[in-house]
């Protein structure tokens, strides 16, 4: 008798455990999704931004050198601008030419490096100057 008992309290408790399972199992969910937008980090500088890299220009000794549209020295604004699609990759490239100078893409004659302009001022100066297409 004691057996009958058991078994029959185990069937019972597989069953309302089977159950339970087959309720958890059988809800369904609504599943919603979702698409974010992004884009690549090259995103276009603002009016303020491109006026303050020209006013950098202008005040640091850039224009004994280059000039918008007429090769001096160095290659005019427009023709780096020709050259280089303004990207992100292109400002932080064409900052670390202008920090550190260099010579052999546009000539022989070396540009002269920029140590003491912040970088954030060249990076300026740099997006004005990708932005003379």
């Amino acid at each position: 008798m004691k057996r009958i008992t058991i078994l029959t309290t185990l069937v019972v408790a597989m069953f309302a455990v089977s159950t339970s399972f087959a309720q958890t199992t059988v809800k369904t969910t609504k599943k919603t999704t979702v698409v974010k937008k992004t884009t690549v980090s090259s995103a276009k500088p603002s009016a303020a931004t491109l006026e303050e890299g020209k006013q950098l220009l202008a005040k640091n000794d850039c224009l004994s050198c280059h000039k918008v549209d007429v090769k001096l020295v160095g290659p005019a604004y427009k023709d780096v601008a020709k050259k280089y699609p303004a990207t992100a990759a292109n400002y932080d490239l064409l900052s670390k030419k202008v920090i550190a100078g260099g010579s052999g893409v546009w000539g022989e004659v070396p540009m002269a490096p920029h140590p003491s302009v912040p970088p954030a001022d060249v990076k300026k100066m740099i997006q004005y100057i990708l932005s003379l297409k």
